[in-house]
């Protein structure tokens, strides 16, 4: 993978998992508030609310007792651009820049979420920094995630991603000890952060996700808000099957802010449970998780939906982690998630709403752009 998608897979870290907003913004803001040098922060969803204020006054205020301070907001995921929040950072001492905002083209967008502290903390994931996001993960309206805190030698990976976006938005390099000190091993996690864009590097997600399916063995799990695989992905996906492995897929229920997107991603099941994979729609509340996990040595999670979007169009940032204590923790996380879904059976896909049948076939025509 090192070979394959750039960045080595180092030793010496420590990940942390963290789950659904209850736990996940309390980890961050602990972070920021934290922070004596630097703090870099890349983010695609901003929806003004309580959240966006939280974040907004501990980065200001690190601001102001002189940490630097960079914040890369994607145009098109934030829903005030000049609302509260961001007039907030603007008066203060944050360096706050607007990606692509003169772009506000459906396509080529930052999704990913980065947060660096002082170079040496990294949390990364999917989480959107909205109200919708609080909570425990089984409330009707609101999100299930996961989000992952990072430290160690990987986290100077985090750093070069954010980098990437940022100087091509201020035209600035930042550098130095406080953007990249050194950084000891800390953990027993051996750990790969890598980025994918539509510029450079556009397949490494997706060559990612084609490698990791073509050498599973026993299991794949797959938990992923968007599910809609091209065909390369869903032929070897098929392949693993066919040799035996355990292929079980979580994606979301009726409870969606993507109804189209669902019922485009139904149209390419029937091949798949053909060939023995299973999935599962999480009952209690939005699912918005991007974990993947193979035969519980591999996982990858970060901003990646298993659609064209994110493996073509958009920017994106996934942490891999090569660990079996660590990927047997996740695969509990999976199973929870699974208890707290519905089985969907073949039977169950055939007898689908007409409506929803028609919608997906009809919406396919525009799967290059989901």
């Amino acid at each position: 993978m090192g070979t394959l998608l750039g960045p080595p897979i180092l030793e010496g870290n420590h990940v942390t998992p963290l789950q659904n907003g209850d736990e996940i913004f309390p980890a961050m803001l602990d972070g920021i508030r934290s922070a004596r040098d630097t703090i870099t922060f890349e983010n695609f969803l901003w929806r003004e609310g309580e959240i966006t204020d939280l974040f907004a006054a501990a980065l200001a205020e690190r601001a102001r007792a002189g940490v630097k301070v960079h914040f890369l907001q994607d145009a098109l995921g934030c829903d005030e651009i000049r609302g509260r929040a961001m007039n907030l950072l603007r008066r203060s001492p944050v360096e706050l820049e607007v990606f692509r905002f003169m772009n506000l083209s459906m396509n080529f967008r930052t999704h990913r979420k980065l947060l660096v502290i002082d170079g040496r903390t990294g949390f990364i994931g999917g989480t959107g920094i909205a109200d919708d996001w609080k909570g425990d993960g089984e409330t009707r309206g609101l999100w299930r995630d996961s989000h992952y805190r990072v430290e160690g030698p990987a986290v100077a990976q985090m750093q070069h991603a954010f980098m990437d976006n940022w100087m091509q938005t201020r035209a600035e390099l930042l550098h130095g000890e406080r953007y990249f000190p050194k950084l000891e091993k800390c953990g027993p996690h051996k750990c790969q952060v890598f980025k994918s864009s539509a510029g450079e590097g556009s397949d490494s997600a997706r060559m990612m996700l084609l490698v990791s399916m073509a050498a599973a063995r026993h299991t794949i799990r797959i938990a992923n808000a968007y599910f809609i695989p091209d065909n390369l992905c869903l032929q070897t996906l098929l392949e693993a099957c066919h040799r035996g492995v355990k292929v079980e897929i979580i994606t979301p229920g009726s409870d969606t802010d993507a109804l189209l997107v669902r019922a485009v991603g139904k149209t390419r099941w029937r091949r798949l449970f053909e060939a023995g994979a299973r999935f599962y729609e999480y009952q209690p509340a939005r699912f918005h998780c991007k974990y993947f996990l193979v035969d519980d040595m591999w996982a990858s999670m970060g901003s990646a939906n298993l659609d064209n979007r994110s493996l073509s169009l958009n920017e994106e940032a996934n942490l891999n982690v090569l660990d079996r204590d660590f990927v047997t923790a996740h695969a509990q996380v999976f199973e929870d998630d699974k208890n707290r879904s519905r089985e969907i059976t073949m039977q169950d896909w055939l007898n689908r709403p007409l409506g929803d049948k028609i919608k997906g076939h009809l919406g396919s025509i525009l799967r290059s752009q989901m």
